[in-house]
């Protein structure tokens, strides 16, 4: 039993599904995946995605704004965020972060825009989904600032060791993509055979990152398996007994009952 803990169902594409997202879900429960996370980029997304886990079972969704989506917008508030947390399913905040490689010129939206995201945390008591590219000081240094008890995630993680171990450190886990499966990624594969397994959680973050073999396609909560069969294979064990941790560990830090 997997499940996928960081995916974007509402982006997904479905032009050639007759049957829609049932479809999707229906091909990921026929590989072993049970439950699903679908992670908010805006607040519009954010609503409706309420309304989308309320016709799906076992599919719950955060409340929050990437820190590449400022296109003349401005920084979500904290009443913002923890209204919409409110709602049904809804487990946690975010996703939200820092940027320097795609949208460096965003900074201070971003770091404002993240610092109600961790507000929001501490008053809504629901751990935190971070984005963060290229700014691994500033990241750890603003989780030291503003402490969320309910812990978190640092998702499709691409860092090094080192903010990997500081984040632990904090009471964070680490999500693994299908990036963990690429050719060029020999020091990401490292980082997961250092990460204690009771900190590590598997995602696809589809429709993005496609896994080894399916690079090129459309990502889908499916191919959550192949994530979970390489990182299984780097930490020396069953992809059954990942399985089991990694889902522990995502019904631990969400707080989801399981099946």
């Amino acid at each position: 039993m997997l499940v996928d803990s960081h995916c974007h169902l509402d982006h997904l594409d479905l032009s050639d599904r007759q049957a829609g997202l049932d479809s999707v879900l229906a091909d990921a429960r026929a590989r072993g995946i049970t439950q699903f996370l679908s992670v908010a980029v805006d607040l519009a997304t954010s609503a409706s995605l309420v309304d989308l886990t309320q016709r799906h079972d076992n599919v719950y969704s955060s409340v929050g704004v990437h820190p590449l989506q400022k296109i003349e917008q401005p920084v979500p508030q904290v009443e913002q965020l923890v209204h919409l947390a409110k709602a049904p399913k809804v487990v946690a905040i975010g996703e939200t972060g820092l940027d320097n490689f795609y949208s460096a010129d965003t900074h201070q939206w971003q770091r404002d825009s993240f610092i109600n995201h961790l507000l929001a945390s501490q008053q809504t008591a629901k751990p935190i989904i971070i984005h963060t590219r290229d700014a691994r000081e500033e990241t750890i240094a603003l989780l030291e600032q503003y402490p969320v008890q309910a812990g978190g995630v640092m998702h499709c993680f691409t860092e090094t060791w080192e903010m990997a171990e500081a984040a632990i450190e904090l009471g964070f886990y680490i999500s693994f993509s299908g990036i963990v499966t690429f050719k060029s990624a020999d020091e990401l594969r490292e980082v997961v055979r250092r990460v204690p397994v009771d900190r590590i959680l598997v995602e696809t973050d589809s429709p993005w990152l496609a896994p080894v073999p399916h690079r090129g396609k459309q990502n889908e909560p499916q191919y959550v398996r192949e994530v979970a069969e390489t990182v299984a294979d780097l930490k020396g064990m069953s992809l059954e007994q990942l399985a089991e941790i990694t889902t522990q560990n995502f019904h631990q830090l969400f707080r989801i009952p399981s099946l």
